[in-house]
């Protein structure tokens, strides 16, 4: 049966060299094409770039590792380990630099956690650990898009901006009775006087509960406009 050390030879050949880099290409390709259909900012060829980073400092790291003239304790003293630790350090600031916030709307968490896992998969699979990569790559693919149909199913909690035109600042109490049968919640923001007389234009921050990508906020948006003038409407809910 062979062992371990078979698979991940210390001392790599340029075969097993420019294997591991065509594997961690096809690994990221195949993310990468995912999140490029997405339309995500980390799409086909950041997501190969991040994935061969990774896989190149682990072959530097193993080929730092010569077992010629020394015993397998040895290695004990060799903190290799600063080589991945380096990497993932810079890939955490890719990452935070994919996330953007403008207000309560918040992206790129899901595109951050993507260049993560395929750094860890580069790290594998640069260290000749090629199954143990090779699964992490399937998994990482099943999770961001067989996954996602579920993640589309749970109910998430909705926010949106809206601002409406009233009769009166009478009716701005009337609002949250009118819609909480409907399951959504009215939260007064602020209001301003009207062109017309008597008219007060109201904001609100309106949450609800839904499955799926647009949350039905156009069924909002249609049960409102059904009684009231809609100036302005705004998703402000956390994306990926």
């Amino acid at each position: 049966m062979p062992t371990m050390i078979e698979f991940m030879p210390l001392n790599p050949s340029w075969v097993d060299i420019i294997g591991r880099l065509l594997l961690v290409i096809a690994t990221g390709a195949l993310i990468g094409v995912n999140r490029e259909v997405g339309g995500h900012a980390a799409g086909f060829r950041t997501t190969i770039l991040v994935g061969l980073a990774a896989c190149l400092a682990m072959i530097q790291a193993n080929l730092l590792l010569s077992t010629i003239g020394k015993t397998s304790q040895s290695f004990v003293s060799m903190d290799v380990l600063r080589f991945p630790l380096g990497v993932l350090t810079g890939v955490g600031f890719i990452g935070g630099g994919a996330i953007l916030k403008r207000g309560d709307l918040v992206t790129g968490v899901t595109t951050a956690a993507t260049l993560w896992i395929m750094t860890a998969i580069g790290l594998c699979i640069g260290g000749g650990q090629l199954v143990v990569g090779s699964i992490g790559a399937i998994a990482a693919f099943i999770v961001l898009s067989p996954f996602k149909w579920f993640d589309e199913l749970i109910p998430h909690q909705h926010k949106a901006r809206m601002e409406i035109e009233l009769a009166d600042v009478a009716e701005i109490a009337k609002i949250q009775a009118i819609f909480e049968p409907l399951g959504y919640t009215f939260l007064f923001i602020a209001k301003r006087e009207g062109k017309a007389d008597a008219t007060v234009h109201v904001t609100y921050q309106v949450r609800w509960k839904h499955s799926g990508v647009g949350g039905a906020a156009l069924e909002l948006l249609t049960a409102v406009e059904e009684r009231y003038k809609v100036l302005s409407f705004e998703m402000v809910t956390t994306t990926a």
